[in-house]
């Protein structure tokens, strides 16, 4: 597997490895499961519905989506949704309507979680979209801004998350 093979090259280096570059996306992602630790079961009940859009050159399901559903799941009691039920929007026709930009067709994450109460009364979204690629290059930077920081401090060789940087 390619991750492993990943892990062994990284030991004893400064690095940070994490599938999301984004700062903001990952302080989402972290305050989320935070929520999650903090009131498990909270939504129980409440059925997902989940759409995500990606440029059509994306072929698998999205990494943040399948971390943000692991956490709502948490908080709804349920295991039932899978991946499986993730609705994947790869087109342009379709990606549009979903309200990405056309300018932002050939780089974009655009996504919408909803929790919907069993008699259809209540309905929560969660929504994180990004058009174009800036917030990774923005995220990137300051994770080697954070690498150097160690270096000058003198600290040991090692591997860090995007949460660290954080």
């Amino acid at each position: 597997m390619h991750r492993d093979k990943l892990m062994k090259d990284v030991q004893g280096k400064f690095c940070v490895i994490a599938p999301n570059m984004g700062k903001q996306i990952v302080a989402m992602q972290s305050a989320l499961e935070d929520l999650a630790t903090k009131y498990p079961g909270a939504f129980e009940g409440y059925k997902l519905k989940v759409t995500e859009s990606h440029q059509k050159t994306k072929a698998d399901t999205s990494g943040t989506a399948k971390a943000v559903i692991a956490s709502i799941q948490k908080l709804a009691a349920d295991d039932n949704f899978t991946n499986d039920d993730i609705e994947m929007l790869r087109d342009d026709q379709a990606s549009i309507d979903f309200g990405v930009p056309a300018d932002a067709l050939n780089g974009h994450a655009y996504h919408t979680y909803t929790l919907t109460s069993p008699d259809g009364s209540v309905n929560f979204q969660l929504q994180h979209n990004v058009a174009g690629r800036t917030i990774y290059a923005e995220g990137t930077a300051d994770a080697v801004k954070f690498l150097a920081r160690q270096v000058r401090a003198g600290e040991s060789p090692k591997q860090y998350s995007m949460i660290d940087v954080l």
